[in-house]
């Protein structure tokens, strides 16, 4: 007979899912690697290995207790509070990963790694704890507590893509990257396969970062609704592809794979607020129209010469604010106005903070690489060592 068979079914589900979202690490890193530059893969590989160390061990001594309180309290009541913990843990890194990504090919890893510790220890903290944690806002005309989000598209998508647009503020483009007369210089990616192993190992983690969000599976009620909320993460996904393809297709008259992904993304980045709460037809939309506005806001992006090699600006700033705003027009007990509260105060808080600390980074430590080092590569600048040093690089 089991002791307590709840606490430890609930418990082992949210070690799973844990297990699910850091596979979401490999993900990130696949992804960016192939999307950048041959010259710079070993940097963006190196960026994410020590994002997930650092920005998990800042959450592990400071974040965590930050933002749900002391060690022992209401979160390890009904499953160990250590893989309550663990959870939590996981999604950390990818607001930082949303943010390097965004910056490849022109960012120094030195102070992208003192970024992440004030990621860790303080800037995503603060969001959790005005919404899934003890709230020090609680009673306050700024409480957003009341807002729907399951897993994060404004949590942890969009807190992630207000830092990365100020550091592209900051930094600026990559060298040649737009010219003097107005024209954008493409940049295509290194490996494709890559990218495509990316985008599914990011797919597959969305399983246990969205189902691993409804918190327990120990009954039969909270069985059904982390199954239907891991199907319409699903849907959305394959909805975003299709808007990819179909949308790529018709401006471009050619089927374009890393938008086809990225669309998929969107798809799932917006979704991420409300999966627990549709039937199984609203994902379709919801996931078909983050796909179309990924492919709507990459140019826009470019036309406004906010440089983002992955796209993260269009996947997950956009579709972070589309997948909130999704829940208050698609259910009847929660209202628009709550959601888009909830946007606006992230925002107004992650902003500023972010470009605060990342301009105070820049100015000590310079977070761009200079022309040169562009030029040259920053794996033999940085890593002095190159992912592919048998191949001959273009510039």
């Amino acid at each position: 007979m089991l002791d307590n068979p709840s606490y430890i079914i609930d418990t082992f589900f949210a070690i799973f899912a844990m297990t699910l979202i850091i596979f979401m690490v490999p993900g990130f890193a696949m992804l960016e690697a192939g999307l950048v530059r041959t010259k710079n893969v070993t940097a963006v590989l190196t960026v994410n290995v020590m994002i997930y160390a650092l920005a998990s061990l800042s959450f592990l001594l400071i974040g965590y207790n930050y933002a749900f309180g002391a060690w022992g309290g209401e979160y390890g009541k009904s499953m160990s509070e250590y893989a309550f913990f663990l959870f939590q843990m996981a999604f950390v890194g990818k607001v930082v990963n949303i943010m390097s990504g965004g910056v490849s090919e022109r960012s120094r890893i030195l102070p992208l790694a003192l970024f992440t510790v004030a990621v860790g220890t303080f800037i995503y903290p603060t969001i959790v704890n005005i919404t899934w944690g003890v709230n020090f806002l609680s009673g306050t005309m700024f409480d957003i507590s009341a807002m729907h989000d399951l897993a994060g598209s404004t949590v942890i998508h969009s807190t992630g893509g207000w830092a990365l647009l100020a550091a592209i503020l900051i930094m600026g483009p990559r060298r040649g990257r737009y010219k003097k007369n107005g024209g954008i210089k493409v940049i295509p990616a290194s490996n494709i396969p890559l990218v495509t192993l990316g985008a599914f190992l990011l797919w597959i983690g969305w399983f246990g970062f969205n189902g691993g969000s409804v918190g327990a599976i120990s009954s039969k009620e909270n069985a059904d609704t982390v199954a239907l909320t891991i199907m319409n993460t699903n849907t959305a996904g394959l909805a975003g592809a299709v808007a990819g393809w179909i949308l790529t297709y018709y401006r471009y008259r050619k089927f374009d794979v890393t938008m086809i992904l990225n669309g998929a993304l969107g798809g799932l980045v917006a979704i991420t607020a409300g999966p627990d709460l549709y039937g199984i037809y609203i994902p379709l939309i919801i996931g078909f129209i983050g796909g179309t506005l990924v492919v709507w806001a990459v140019p826009i992006f470019d036309k406004l010469k906010l440089d983002d090699p992955v796209g993260a600006l269009s996947v997950h700033l956009v579709n972070g604010i589309w997948g909130t705003l999704a829940v208050g027009i698609f259910t009847s007990n929660i209202s628009i106005l709550t959601q888009l509260k909830g946007i606006i105060i992230v925002g107004i808080i992650v902003f500023p903070i972010s470009w605060i600390v990342i301009f105070t980074i820049n100015k000590i430590f310079q977070l761009r690489a200079d022309d040169e080092e562009q030029l040259e590569g920053i794996d033999s600048i940085e890593c002095g060592m190159e992912a592919y040093p048998e191949f001959k690089r273009t510039i």
